[in-house]
């Protein structure tokens, strides 16, 4: 009965270690390209409030 609740909880740290990594991943490719996205929106809606 250990040995099942070992692996379980050895399974939740595992899925729990994989979505810190993917979470750290993600927040560094948004502020890699942020900025980028920054000056995509910002020159849209300069275009789109001189209308």
């Amino acid at each position: 009965m250990n040995i099942r609740l070992t692996e379980k909880g050895q399974g939740l740290v595992e899925y729990a270690l994989i979505l810190v990594l993917v979470a750290i991943v993600v927040i560094a490719v948004l502020m890699l390209l942020g900025p980028i996205i920054g000056n995509i929106f910002s020159t849209l809606n300069d275009s789109l409030s001189s209308f």
